[in-house]
């Protein structure tokens, strides 16, 4: 299984991808660091955090740059943190990817996933602020913008994490029944047969019907029922 977890400055995203590590079970727990340490101050934060994952059973690996190359056990669970500075290191870093950052990353990506057998990577969500910027964080908005499609398209799951609340984008690890005749329903979608309630604005994977917020079905041609 793939997550990747995206969200603003201080949304709450590191706490919720932990936790995700955590409630996959007692399988051995591997953090990536991806940020250099550049003064005093940043490697005693570093030290201060090793140890609080070392109390939840997390062996910490720095890894700056080369992901594809970083030797994990196999079968683990990864929490990488995070692909902006490791895509920042990428580029900018004498003798990293450079031009070739966006394949490179993507090439570590599936290394991760081969190894591992869950993998749960933190980015950052730092293109919608509409500044222009100079042309080289442009070019790096770019990259990181890339390798967050690209890792989405991949992932099976992508949540984004708002004040502390996770929302849900993608999630192809869950499956409902359909209330007729028991079959399974691709993603996390109810099939509108029978005036069952939908649980978001999800589409039938039966007839492509939309259920718009909690209406029921409009099948049943109830109250709150709708087609789009």
């Amino acid at each position: 299984m793939m997550h990747v977890i995206t969200g603003g400055s201080g949304s709450g995203k590191s706490r919720f991808a932990e936790q995700q590590i955590l409630d996959l079970g007692p399988a051995r727990r591997i953090y990536i660091a991806t940020m250099h340490p550049y003064d005093e101050e940043s490697f005693a934060r570093i030290d201060r955090h090793r140890a609080m994952r070392a109390e939840k059973q997390f062996d910490t690996l720095e890894c700056y740059t080369n992901l594809k190359n970083l030797e994990i056990p196999e079968g683990c669970n990864v929490l990488l943190e995070c692909m902006s500075n490791l895509a920042a290191n990428e580029m900018f870093e004498p003798g990293a990817a450079g031009d070739a950052t966006v394949d490179e990353i993507m090439k570590g990506i599936a290394h991760l996933t081969e190894v591992a057998a869950n993998v749960v990577v933190v980015t950052n969500e730092i293109c919608s602020d509409g500044i222009e910027y100079d042309p080289v964080t442009t070019q790096y908005q770019q990259y990181l913008g890339q390798i967050n499609q690209k890792m989405a398209a991949m992932a099976d799951r992508v949540t984004e994490v708002v004040y502390g609340i996770p929302l849900h984008l993608k999630n192809a690890t869950e499956t409902h029944l359909s209330p007729d005749g028991g079959k399974k329903c691709t993603g996390m979608y109810l099939s509108p047969e029978a005036g069952k309630k939908c649980t978001g604005t999800y589409l039938s994977p039966k007839d492509d019907k939309k259920c718009t917020e909690t209406y029921l079905s409009p099948k049943v041609d109830m109250e709150g029922g709708s087609e789009a």
